[in-house]
């Protein structure tokens, strides 16, 4: 016969359940913890109720614990001193019993008689000073003979031996002592009272037993008590808590939500001013500080269109003596060659100044259009490799000028997007332009790189570069990290400003990076679709050339690059 053994697939199926299953019990009490943590972070109230209700169960407990030890020990006195007086009586009882008795005669039975005379004689175990139901024993002195010797009546052998030795070694002393036995299967808590019995011969101990089942009731009694009445405590803490905390947390809630529709816009967000307590005052310096805001915001935009406005109107205003101007510059400049050297060289800078105010003119009237959100963006597909090429066209002259080259650095493949050619070129252009400028006579390089989401295009200078914090001050109007430096292209000073604006209405960022000798590097990101969201920029920033060795290098050049002198 052969044997058969279950596949090594079936016998893993239980265990890789079992191991799924506490791998989802685990990761929902994550679940759990963090959306507990997250209402701890947020909640206010609940914050305040769970502090609260932790200390008042910590008073409680230690309240409860001292009223129960006091009531204990209060108990154990009372029943401890009922019971000394009670075995006081009982020995003079005793002794009068067992007056003249010898170790000649039956000592069994007239410890038994005398055990029976104090059970019968003992007084009402109901009455007041009683200390209720016991047992007496009675025992002859085991110091003097040997234990299986003792003569004994009653349960002796319920009585411990501590108890036996401290009453043969304390004479003419009451000992007391809590002990529990087994009785009929059953725990019995008892207080024993042991004296000597020092009038007969031999010497005898007499122990009375006194159960504390009563005392252990009441005690019972007590506990449960304290537990239902402090869990009653904690529960009437807690409704009281939440009342007193709802009612300063529920105020700051609707503030926090009408500060919220305030920041959103909504500046006729005020808050109702109920009675004059804290809560009313805070609301009321809510509402002034609303309102002054309101009132600034409103100011600033009233001179923001004042302001926008003006520079459209002197922008208009300014074309027609522009133009008046210009003609007159025109017919002046095709008649140098018969003026004077000086003259000639003025009317060929007057012709160059005209070029530079139109320019500014233009970038104003631009500037102006996209502040008043006036610009629509015109897309279409388009192949961003050409539009690079055209802005670097459009720089050549300025390029070799200022005696630096471009390297343009493009992908072999198409590289489409939907863009306002106009804009994207403008803003390369610009980029191009700035880079020349400050590049030293250093070469300048322009790169792209697209992935599926967005497309990303660097111009890399080396020259000055950027002084800490100017990074974030570039695309200011008319903002010029050293005004004193030679200018190759007559700028007016917003065309990055304009370049930042273009790129943002095409969903895209515009980035720049610096370091003082390290040259600079802008980056142009956008997106491969309008409306859609992209990731992170396919280009770093610091550039890869600028980042230390352990960094991850770009990605390799995928055709050769391209050098415009």
């Amino acid at each position: 016969m052969t044997e058969t053994s279950e596949p090594p697939t079936r016998r893993a199926d239980p265990l890789r359940r079992v191991v799924a299953s506490a791998r989802a019990m685990v990761a929902a009490g994550r679940r759990r913890s963090s959306a507990f943590s997250d209402l701890w972070r947020r909640s206010l109230q609940l914050r305040v109720a769970v502090s609260t209700l932790a200390l008042g169960s910590a008073v409680t407990f230690v309240l409860g614990m001292v009223l129960q030890n006091q009531i204990t020990e209060r108990l154990v006195n009372t029943k401890e001193a009922a019971a000394i007086a009670q075995t006081r009586a009982a020995v003079q009882i005793a002794e009068r019993e067992l007056v003249g008795i010898r170790d000649s005669d039956n000592i069994g039975e007239r410890l038994n008689s005398a055990i029976n005379k104090l059970t019968s004689s003992s007084p009402d175990q109901s009455g007041a000073g009683s200390a209720g139901a016991f047992e007496p024993v009675l025992a002859t002195d085991a110091s003097h003979i040997a234990p299986e010797d003792v003569s004994s009546a009653g349960p002796y052998d319920k009585v411990p031996q501590s108890l036996r030795d401290f009453v043969l070694s304390t004479p003419n002393r009451t000992v007391t002592q809590i002990y529990t036995v087994e009785r009929n299967n059953e725990r019995v808590t008892y207080l024993m009272v042991g004296v000597p019995v020092s009038t007969s011969t031999p010497p005898l101990q007499l122990y009375m037993l006194y159960p504390l089942a009563a005392e252990q009731r009441t005690i019972d009694v007590v506990q449960s008590t304290l537990v239902v009445g402090g869990l009653v405590l904690l529960l009437l803490l807690a409704g009281i808590t939440n009342l007193v905390t709802r009612q300063v947390v529920l105020p700051v809630r609707r503030a926090a939500r009408a500060a919220e529709r305030f920041a959103d816009g909504e500046l006729d967000e005020r808050m109702v001013v109920a009675g004059e307590d804290d809560v009313a005052r805070l609301a009321q310096s809510y509402n002034e500080m609303a309102e002054s805001i309101a009132r600034q915001i409103r100011q600033l935009e009233e001179f923001g269109h004042v302001q926008r406005r003006f520079t459209s109107d002197v922008s208009h205003e300014l074309r027609t003596p522009l133009t008046t101007v210009r003609m007159a510059a025109d017919v002046l400049h095709a008649s140098r060659a018969q003026f004077p050297a000086g003259l000639a060289r003025s009317t060929e800078l007057l012709v160059d100044e005209l070029d530079r105010f139109e320019t500014l003119l233009a970038d104003l009237l631009e500037i102006s259009r996209l502040d008043a959100g006036v610009e629509e963006l015109i897309a279409e597909y388009v192949d961003l490799r050409a539009i690079a090429r055209r802005a670097v066209e459009s720089v050549r002259v300025i390029a070799h000028n200022a005696g630096s080259e471009i390297v343009l650095d493009l992908p072999e493949e198409e590289v489409v997007a939907e863009v306002e050619s106009r804009r994207v070129e403008r803003i390369m252009r610009n980029l191009l332009a700035n880079a020349i400028d400050h590049g030293e006579g250093n070469p300048v390089e322009l790169r792209m790189v697209g992935d599926a989401d967005s497309i990303a295009v660097t111009v890399r200078d080396h020259g000055v570069g950027l002084r800490t914090g100017e990074a974030e001050l570039v695309f200011n109007r008319f903002w010029r990290a050293d005004p004193s430096r030679n200018r190759h292209t007559g700028g007016t000073g917003l065309g990055l400003a304009i370049s930042l604006e273009d790129a943002r209405l095409h969903g895209g960022g515009l980035d720049a990076w610096g370091e003082p000798g390290e040259g600079a590097c802008f980056r142009l990101t956008l997106p491969r679709e309008q409306g859609v969201d992209y990731g992170d920029s396919p280009l770093p920033l610091p550039p890869a050339d600028a980042r230390p060795i352990t960094q991850a290098a770009p990605p390799p050049l995928s055709v050769p690059e391209e050098v415009y002198p």
